[in-house]
């Protein structure tokens, strides 16, 4: 009997010394790490919408941690230490049959997009593989639209209904919303230990700088500023989705004469106005505390000159013209 006691403990006793060393103690070293600049706790709401993630297996599709590597730079910058002080545990994920969401907040800043997607991604996302999770919404009889109403288009969903977000969809959206990386500091700034882990009260693009990350000395073209911050709503060849966000082909004020309502719209935003005849309950985000006088009018001149439109140019003193009247 002590013979096979002793059989059994020396593999227990090998595990034991195994795990501690590999995960017991670096754990502890790497638990006093302090979280980076702009990274702060998750809200209740954002907090039960972290719990929807796992509890729909999200994680077993995307990841949370964007690599050091060239084909990573779409996703954001590398993740950092960090970035996960509040993140217990660890999302990080281990297969990418979709994109990383480390920074999906910023890179798709529109809670209308993301509940569509949720409903039905191909709406969005023609030749997405993801699968739709209507069991997160409730449709109900009748298609006077209350305020909180997914804008659909013709065709999608049942018709003569309308679809709601039910609790765990409105969580679900808080909290991809809330997943934005924050710039590390420059080299010489202050280091991140000596940085306040409270959330500052003062908006700055830093808490939603949307990828990608250019390289050092590299201007990002109008094309890629539009492929990341722009063609998620209003699709790759500026179509958009038909009741839901407007066009961008032949379209009056991206064919127009005089830039400044072009400029208003990208820098401020818009809501509730009509466009083409056609009034869109989605809010367009401001992107002016994002993107710097040049991504503005290299993107606005992508628009102007793409798909047929005949805008006439538009330069960076114009946008900062535009951003210093407001």
């Amino acid at each position: 009997m002590s013979e096979l006691f002793r059989i059994a403990a020396v593999p227990v006793a090998i595990q034991i010394v195994l795990g501690t060393l590999m995960g017991v103690l670096p754990g502890m070293a790497l638990s006093p790490i302090p979280p980076g600049p702009g990274v702060h706790p998750l809200s209740a709401l954002e907090q039960q919408g972290r719990g929807v993630y796992v509890s729909e297996g999200c994680a077993y599709c995307h990841t949370q941690q964007v690599r050091p590597l060239p084909s990573d730079r779409p996703f954001g910058r590398p993740s950092a230490p960090g970035d996960f002080a509040y993140q217990t545990p660890e999302l990080l994920g281990a297969h990418r049959t979709g994109p990383d969401l480390t920074n999906i907040g910023a890179r798709q800043v529109s809670a209308t997009w993301q509940y569509i997607h949720l409903f039905d991604p191909r709406v969005v996302v023609p030749r997405s593989v993801m699968p739709s999770y209507p069991w997160l919404f409730k449709v109900r009889e009748g298609t006077t639209n209350p305020a909180d109403a997914v804008p659909l288009p013709p065709g999608v969903g049942s018709q003569g209904r309308t679809v709601v977000p039910s609790a765990d969809a409105v969580a679900l959206v808080a909290y991809l919303l809330a997943l934005k990386q924050a710039p590390l500091p420059a080299p010489g700034a202050t280091p991140m230990s000596a940085m306040s882990a409270e959330p500052s009260t003062e908006p700055t693009a830093a808490t939603s700088a949307p990828p990608p990350l250019p390289l050092e000395g590299e201007t990002m073209s109008g094309s890629k500023v539009f492929a990341s911050t722009c063609a998620g709503c209003h699709g790759p060849e500026g179509a958009g989705v038909t009741g839901v966000f407007p066009a961008l082909a032949s379209n009056e004020v991206v064919n127009a004469a005089d830039p400044t309502e072009h400029i208003n719209v990208v820098l401020h935003g818009l809501q509730g106005r009509a466009v083409g005849g056609m009034t869109y309950s989605a809010q367009m985000p401001a992107f002016g505390p994002q993107l710097s006088d040049e991504e503005i009018a290299a993107v606005i001149d992508f628009e102007r000159t793409s798909w047929g439109n005949h805008g006439a140019p538009v330069s960076a003193q114009q946008v900062a013209a535009v951003r210093g009247a407001h």
